[in-house]
C-alpha cells in the first residue's frame, strides 16, 4: 500500500517512524513550510516531520496551505493509495481528501468524541478527566468528525503535564496506527460513526487564555498550569512583567488571591480557594528556573502581588 503521511511536529514523529519500521510504502510526505526561529528570525528550521522524512530519504511537500492546482498535481503524482494525517496542523479539503482511492485516516489525540479540535489533550487536562488516549479515524470534511477505526485509553497522572502526556500519546498512537492498518489490511476494520451528541470540542490555546485568574480555585489553577506546560506557558504579571508558572500544586493555605504567602524553595500564592505551590518560573526574556533562585536573585518575595 503506498501511503502519503501529513503531519509537522514532534508528536507526529512516532507514527512516521511506525510506518516505516513496519516497511509500508511512504510515497511522500506533506508537512507545513520551515519557520524562522531565533531572535533575528533569520534562520529558517525545518519541522520535525521534515527532518524525519528527509533521513528517511522520501520526497517532501511543503506547501504554505495545501489547496491549488499545484499542490493537487503533485500530490497526485504521488500515486498514493492511503493517505495518514497526523498532526499536521490544517484543515484538509474534500478536493485532497479523495486523492488517495482508499481515503486518509487520522492520528487523533482524545477518545472521540471527546475533545475534538486542535488542543484536545489540554482540553481534557483542563477539564480534569482521569484518562485521555489516542482514536485513529477517517477523515471527512467535518472537524474530526470521522467514523472512528480504533481507539486506545491511558490514565491521566495527578502531576502529568500536557508535554508530557503528549509524548506518551505520541508513542501511543503510533501503535494505535499501526494497529488500525493491520484491521484495514485484513478487513476486520469495523468504521464506528461518532455520537454527535457527546462531541466536546477542544479550540485552539492562545496566550491570553493561558493567563492565571487568581480568583479561581487552586486546583483548577494547577490543572491550567500543568496544562500549558510547556507551551504557551500558563503565565501572570509581576510588577507588569509576564512570568510563567510551572509545576504548580494545590496547597491548604490561604491568603488574598495573587499574594504571595511564601517564597524560598517554593512560591505560594494565595488563590480564590486555597493556595499555589509553584516550583519553577520564567521571568519574560529569560530561561525557565527555579523559584528558589529567582527569589535568591530577588526576583520576588513575600507580599508581593501577581496579577
Amino acid at each position: 500500500m503506498r501511503i502519503v503521511f501529513f503531519g509537522t511536529p514532534e508528536f507526529a514523529v512516532p507514527s512516521l517512524q511506525a510506518l516505516l519500521r513496519e516497511r509500508y510504502t511512504v510515497v511522500g510526505v506533506v508537512t507545513q513550510p520551515d519557520r524562522p526561529q531565533g531572535r533575528s528570525r533569520s534562520t529558517l528550521v525545518p519541522p520535525p516531520v521534515k527532518q524525519e522524512a528527509e533521513r528517511a530519504g522520501i520526497p517532501v511537500l511543503q506547501p504554505i496551505r495545501p489547496l491549488g492546482d499545484v499542490f493537487l498535481a503533485c500530490l497526485r503524482h504521488l500515486a498514493p493509495d492511503l493517505g495518514v494525517v497526523v498532526a499536521y496542523g490544517h484543515i484538509l479539503r474534500p478536493t485532497v481528501l479523495s486523492v488517495p482511492p482508499h481515503g486518509m485516516i487520522n492520528v487523533h489525540a482524545s477518545l472521540l468524541p471527546r475533545w475534538r479540535g486542535a488542543a484536545p489533550i489540554q482540553h481534557a487536562i483542563l477539564a480534569g478527566e482521569p484518562e485521555s488516549g489516542v482514536s485513529i479515524m477517517g477523515l471527512e470534511e467535518g472537524l474530526d468528525s470521522g467514523p472512528v477505526l480504533h481507539r486506545v485509553a491511558t490514565p491521566i497522572g495527578p502531576d502529568e503535564t500536557a508535554g508530557e502526556l503528549a509524548a506518551r500519546l505520541a508513542e501511543l498512537g503510533a501503535g494505535a496506527l499501526v494497529d488500525a492498518l493491520s484491521l484495514l489490511g485484513s478487513g476486520l476494520a469495523r468504521a464506528e460513526p461518532q455520537d454527535a451528541a457527546r462531541a466536546t470540542f477542544a479550540p485552539k490555546i492562545d496566550r491570553e487564555s493561558a493567563r492565571l485568574d487568581w480568583r479561581g480555585e487552586a486546583a483548577a489553577l494547577a490543572r491550567r498550569v500543568r496544562a500549558f506546560d510547556p507551551a504557551p506557558g500558563a503565565w501572570t504579571t509581576h510588577d507588569g512583567t509576564a512570568v510563567k508558572l510551572f509545576g504548580a500544586v494545590p496547597t491548604p493555605e490561604r491568603g488574598e488571591p495573587g499574594c504571595v504567602l511564601a517564597a524560598g524553595a517554593r512560591l505560594v500564592v494565595g488563590c480564590g480557594n486555597g493556595a499555589l505551590a509553584i516550583d519553577e518560573v520564567q521571568p519574560a526574556g529569560k530561561k525557565r528556573l527555579p523559584v528558589g533562585d529567582w527569589v535568591r536573585g530577588r526576583g520576588i518575595a513575600v507580599g508581593a502581588r501577581l496579577v
